[in-house]
């Protein structure tokens, strides 16, 4: 096994304290059946990014996090890269130009969906109608934007055929935000739009039993937030296939932070998924490295160790400095950084050097941030295989100093 069993967690790759710390009072919090890390942990809010939770008939809002259903989609064009070859420039343009990243939006176009006509609503009514109205027209007015952080909109050159594929990351935006500080306000006794106080990254998970009447409205309004997140992607690929005049022979969709009701060892179980892909056997995922190394196309393996692993894996490369490390610390009033520790330049030169054509970026997402993705995937080796290597040509990201609340 790939793996070791520390203090009854289960850790793939190397040890980070400050996330086996978070892991370990997971574990020690509420119905547990297991806790896990995957080999990209790095310490996150309450429950560790990377990390798995599975329990006995409780959920947690805080392990599921802020970005309900963050994730990847990922499509294989019919085009290969040499068709486009003379216009990358151009293409990164328009899209940098057509679609929205951070809090707002470029166009005028609101998209609407069925999704709005969706009868989950009913749980935000159910709370107040102020708080359906609030949650809906949000929801509304940000479907189909990217939103910034480490959200992206990506083109790809697969290794070894040259065809071109295109993909993009991020969640249920601000729907998504407000319905996670909205239940873990409920639980904490607060009103749901309230301002949550200062939560300590340290704290242990928020937990709801899944029969109870919260705990199954906090479940309807995630997996409202999930349908959500898949229609944001749908729409921003379409966009992308527009851009490109192509269109999709292939595709793969998932999340990366959710909650799914699942059966291992003959138990019924939630398992609690922040930055980790499900990887059960024949499943395909997408997972990302950075703007400068490779992403690939997994399928889970039929193995004792995926089994092991409640068929769970990696969800990227995995941070090794902090975003305030790495860009500094942000003044919005003199809109000035200070303190970092990687300059544009540097950032520049690397993705230039790799091939990359960027738009948009701060240096809190550069390379240097960022684990290689290969080392990550060779802790996993007996739990998926890789079928698809992309490395990326186009990558296009809100701006270094473009101001969400909802990035990430």
């Amino acid at each position: 096994m790939a793996y070791q069993t520390i203090a009854g967690v289960r850790v793939w790759g190397n040890p980070d304290e400050g996330a086996l710390a978070q892991a370990r009072t997971c574990a020690e919090t509420g119905n547990v059946v297991q806790t896990l890390l995957m080999a990209d942990h790095h310490k996150g809010y309450s429950q560790p990014i990377g990390g798995v939770v599975a329990y006995d008939g409780q959920i947690s809002p805080s392990g599921v996090g802020y970005d309900i259903a963050c994730g990847n989609k990922a499509v294989r064009t019919n085009l290969n890269v040499v068709d486009v070859k003379g216009r990358i420039g151009s293409i990164m343009n328009e899209i940098a130009r057509k679609i929205s990243f951070g809090v707002g939006r470029v166009n005028s176009e609101k998209v609407d969906h069925p999704l709005f006509d969706d009868p989950d609503w009913s749980v935000f009514s159910a709370i107040g109608r102020q708080e359906h109205d609030k949650l809906k027209a949000l929801a509304r007015d940000q479907l189909g934007t990217v939103g910034s952080g480490n959200h992206f909109v990506d083109l790809f050159e697969e290794i070894g055929t040259g065809r071109l594929w295109v993909a993009n990351h991020f969640g249920s935006r601000g729907f998504g935000h407000k319905t996670a500080s909205g239940f873990l306000n409920l639980a904490a006794g607060r009103e749901f739009l309230g301002k949550a106080p200062g939560e300590k990254m340290d704290q242990p998970p928020t937990l709801l039993d899944i029969d109870s009447e919260m705990g199954d409205m906090y479940f309807r309004a995630m997996k409202l937030a999930g349908r959500y997140a898949y229609a944001g992607r749908d729409y921003v690929i379409e966009q992308l296939l527009t851009i490109l005049g192509a269109e999709s022979d292939f595709e793969v969709h998932n999340h990366h932070n959710f909650a799914w009701r699942e059966t291992h060892n003959g138990k019924e179980a939630i398992v609690v998924r922040k930055g980790a892909t499900p990887s059960a056997p024949g499943q395909v995922g997408f997972i990302g490295g950075s703007m400068g190394d490779i992403s690939v196309i997994v399928r889970g393996k039929d193995t004792a160790e995926n089994r092991d692993s409640f068929y769970s894996t990696v969800h990227g490369a995995g941070r090794t400095m902090s975003r305030t490390q790495a860009a500094g610390k942000m003044n919005w009033k003199t809109r000035t950084r200070s303190g970092g520790q990687i300059s544009p330049e540097q950032m520049a030169q690397a993705v230039h050097d790799y091939g990359v054509e960027l738009r948009g970026a701060g240096t809190d997402e550069s390379p240097f941030v960022y684990r290689k993705l290969q080392e990550v995937l060779d802790a996993h080796a007996e739990t998926i295989d890789v079928l698809h290597v992309l490395r990326p040509i186009g990558v296009c990201m809100a701006g270094a100093d473009e101001f969400d609340p909802y990035k990430d």
